[in-house]
């Protein structure tokens, strides 16, 4: 799902609420009577929302139908506890992301549609590989774009509290762009967190990055995949995007190589003897970020700051490769040949909370102790291993907890 930044970056691996504050953290209130509070209590914060949407321009009539029988959503609070890029094994979410059926999926799309992703490309320099792996990753090519009510969504996550602000922001977005009948509310579907369209983009990305892609005057999201397409390529350009870059690829590593090297040039990697697992030659210009996720065992990666546009979309590593590797596999691109550590056990839930809660007090890790490794945990763990002499790949495993546990 698309969530821009700076407001919600660490949304996807952050979000944990309940469905309303009167529930309490434990649900100690009995469901039936916690239901009839929340809803009651939902009611109002609709009406006090009123006098902000009518100093956007939002019609009263507009405000009415847009919550005509709306109600708190308790699916909601389910899916936001499933954040499978966070702690699903990345090698499981990435070969799910390239599963036969969306490879062939994604080739008859790039075959179908050729003349608008090569305009796409063009226009906005991001190639069309990228725009693929998005729009399949999203909603595996507009096959299925999110059935919950945007305004429902967005009016839940509101109310129950967290982030309240921003979610209470993108909320009156979405009634503004009813107000403007940019799409109708019959047809305003989306995701749980309010994310719509074929690449799934929050209200306020909608009125920031959307575009029209086939010129028909429309900005149309939902059913226009040239408008889709056009609006991906404006997002991740604007976003920082580096024409003639590419995201990144996998390599080879060379004999005793040492991992003590984290961001150079093209050129100086391959001067240490980096070669890419393709065979191609490296970049003539640029440098890159070298990316374990499997651990100094596993696949080796370089990847640009064109990768990090990519987690501008999702802030997870484990999403941000499967878009960059879809795409690729689309194109043409080989599978990844490293071998993934499937043979090391993972660490578990509490282990997970457990090594972060360690690194904070050692001074290395300043997020929050979820049990969600990103990129702020890798950054940690490899601080704390090169503090201890060990290989610094970043790698949060068994070894580490261990000498964790066992710091002073």
């Amino acid at each position: 799902m698309h969530l821009p930044l700076p407001s919600v970056r660490r949304f996807c691996g952050a979000l944990l609420l309940g469905l309303s504050i009167t529930m309490g953290v434990e649900g100690s209130v009995r469901p039936a009577q916690a239901q009839a509070v929340s809803e009651a209590g939902f009611q109002r914060f609709v009406q006090g929302l009123w006098p902000a949407a009518q100093a956007r321009g939002v019609s009263r009539a507009t405000f009415d139908e847009a919550f005509r029988g709306v109600s708190p959503d308790p699916k909601i609070v389910a899916l936001t506890r499933k954040q499978s890029e966070f702690v699903r094994p990345i090698w499981d979410y990435v070969n799910g992301a390239v599963s036969a059926q969306r490879l062939q999926r994604g080739r008859d799309m790039a075959a179908e549609w050729p003349k608008t992703l090569a305009a796409v490309e063009k226009t906005y320099g991001v190639p069309r590989s990228v725009v693929l792996g998005v729009w399949g990753m999203e909603t595996n090519f507009g096959s299925f774009t999110g059935s919950i009510y945007v305004v429902r969504a967005l009016a839940t996550l509101a109310y129950t509290g967290y982030r309240a602000d921003f979610f209470r922001e993108e909320l009156l977005i979405a009634l503004q762009i009813l107000e403007e009948e940019h799409i109708s509310r019959d047809k305003m579907l989306g995701s749980w967190a309010g994310a719509m369209g074929q690449t799934q983009f929050m209200p306020s990305s909608f009125m920031k990055y959307a575009v029209d892609g086939n010129r028909d005057g429309v900005r149309d999201i939902w059913s226009s995949v040239p408008d889709a397409m056009a609006s991906t390529a404006n997002y991740l350009r604007q976003q920082g995007w580096e024409p003639g870059l590419p995201w990144g690829f996998e390599v080879k590593l060379p004999p005793r190589f040492d991992f003590r090297y984290l961001t150079l040039t093209f050129s100086q990697w391959q001067t240490l003897g980096l070669n890419r697992s393709d065979g191609k030659a490296m970049p003539r210009s640029g440098e890159a970020t070298l990316f374990l996720p499997g651990g100094a065992g596993g696949p080796a990666f370089l990847v640009t700051k064109n990768y990090d546009v990519i987690k501008n979309y999702n802030s997870s590593d484990a999403y941000a490769m499967g878009v960059a590797h879809l795409g690729d596999r689309i194109m043409g691109g080989l599978p990844i040949q490293g071998a993934w550590p499937k043979d090391q056990p993972m660490l578990d839930k509490d282990e997970r909370h457990e090594l972060q809660q360690r690194l904070a007090r050692l001074g290395f890790y300043e997020g929050e102790a979820d049990g969600k490794f990103g990129s702020k945990t890798r950054e940690a763990v490899r601080n704390f291993q090169l503090r201890r002499g060990l290989i610094p790949d970043g790698y949060a495993d068994s070894v580490v907890l261990r000498e964790l546990r066992a710091a002073r």
